[in-house]
């Protein structure tokens, strides 16, 4: 695979992650009911950061979970009739509380898709909100977020590599081909 371009640095990236913040305080007219969920993997450190973000910003806290949708993909085959959410860690109730997914990249809408029955399967939150790093575009599915970092118009031959400190060590956005 050939790196073609390096989208984002280390400072884009947390500048993106400064604006997704304010723009989630602003939309939500503060951070009251508001929790934010990471889908697996590197969704997770990226709702941590804006978590930290907000925090910074309100001077309160803000509940983070983990999703991981693997048993939801529609290309997997279900084994079991019974939902199974493994590797899941949401602490607290989403009954009635607005939920922010949290992704890296945004592309088919496949996994949002997969996270938002994965999430309707844990409770009846009040809304559901959208927050990503890069929409790459070539949507399969109505969804769109409400919160993205970067829009990367992309050809469906080349890959989005993100990559954060918590997981690979480095934070960047490259595109791949």
């Amino acid at each position: 695979m050939i790196e073609k371009a390096k989208l984002m640095d280390e400072k884009a990236i947390a500048r993106a992650i400064t604006r997704i913040s304010h723009e989630i305080i602003e939309k939500n007219k503060g951070i009251e009911d508001v929790i934010l969920i990471g889908i697996k993997t590197r969704g997770i450190p990226i709702a941590n950061r804006i978590a930290n973000r907000i925090e910074q910003i309100e001077g309160k806290k803000v509940s983070t979970g983990e999703m991981d949708i693997t048993s939801y993909r529609d290309d997997l085959k279900k084994l079991q009739p019974d939902p199974i959410i493994n590797g899941t860690n949401i602490k607290f109730d989403i009954n009635e509380k607005t939920v922010v997914l949290v992704d890296d990249v945004l592309y088919t809408g496949r996994t949002v898709r997969s996270a938002l029955n994965a999430l309707m399967d844990i409770g009846r939150p009040k809304a559901i909100q959208l927050a990503v790093l890069v929409d790459r575009g070539h949507r399969e599915l109505p969804i769109r977020a409400d919160y993205v970092g970067k829009n990367v118009p992309t050809s469906k031959q080349e890959i989005i590599s993100v990559e954060l400190l918590e997981v690979d060590g480095e934070d960047s956005v490259k595109i791949k081909e």
